[in-house]
């Protein structure tokens, strides 16, 4: 975006809602939430290069930038034998069929969606920390299982989030819940910029001192019962059954390590 400026932010990966890699019913779109900062760092770190105010990045040259980019990837993988291609899209596997259907995608206008949050930053964050870590199905979500079938609810987003129940296959729906399985080596959530973890403490100090921010006061400290209340709504002191609070009783006593196998020397 400046090619001075080589920072960006963290970039979310393959959560479980509408519009960010999984939908409800388990449907495979994948892409990213990108959250980038409106400035950065020079690239002799000695200043702090900002965004013009109320403005941010010119959406139809990312567009079109993108695009380039992509399909650029595209076919160094398609050229490197790195795709595979079945039933519908057989004859992609083809130079000249898959020639032709990146033509066809380059005379497209790509759309790329920037909006100022309704809400401010504060709601943009706190939306998508709550959601990166959590799995792809709730079990609360799963209301019957019978008949080689498994039924699950899901929010219907164009109906006013209405929820619904669908019904699949047990295997179509171990399918789809295995897509949400990150492969080796994929990291869901990745820092870059001045946030990489290699720097993050000394380029976040230096950031402050060039905008003349003061440093945040640090958080309470809170136990892990507390933070998973306020990270899932769930309260670990509380018995799921009748709803009463959960009594301290007593530590569990430490587990015996089990011996191993016995062993006779007969030298």
């Amino acid at each position: 975006m400046h090619r001075e400026v080589g920072e960006r932010g963290r970039r979310p990966e393959h959560p479980d809602r509408p519009g960010s890699g999984y939908c409800g019913r388990g449907c495979h779109h994948p892409h990213l939430h990108c959250i980038v900062p409106g400035g950065g760092l020079s690239s002799d770190d000695t200043r702090w290069v900002a965004c013009r105010p109320g403005f941010f990045l010119p959406v139809r040259a990312l567009s079109r930038r993108f695009r380039e980019l992509f399909l650029a990837r595209l076919q160094a993988a398609f050229t490197a034998g790195e795709l595979r291609f079945s039933g519908a899209l057989a004859a992609l596997a083809e130079p000249g069929g898959f020639a032709q259907r990146l033509d066809a995608l380059r005379m497209g206008e790509w759309v790329v969606f920037a909006k100022r949050p309704f809400a401010g930053p504060e709601q943009v964050l706190a939306y998508l920390s709550r959601y990166t870590h959590r799995v792809a199905l709730a079990n609360s979500r799963l209301t019957r299982l019978g008949d080689g079938q498994v039924d699950f609810t899901w929010k219907d987003y164009r109906h006013q989030g209405k929820t619904k129940v669908m019904t699949l296959a047990a295997d179509e729906f171990i399918r789809r819940f295995l897509l949400h399985a990150v492969p080796d080596g994929f990291h869901r959530i990745r820092h870059i910029g001045f946030l990489a973890n290699s720097h993050r403490t000394a380029k976040l100090a230096l950031c402050r001192a060039l905008l003349a921010t003061p440093a945040p006061d640090l958080p309470t400290p809170e136990g892990y019962r507390d933070r998973t209340r306020r990270l899932t709504g769930r309260a670990l002191d509380v018995c799921p059954d009748c709803g009463g609070t959960m009594q301290d009783r007593r530590p569990l006593p430490p587990r015996s390590q089990p011996h191993g196998p016995y062993w006779c020397d007969s030298s």
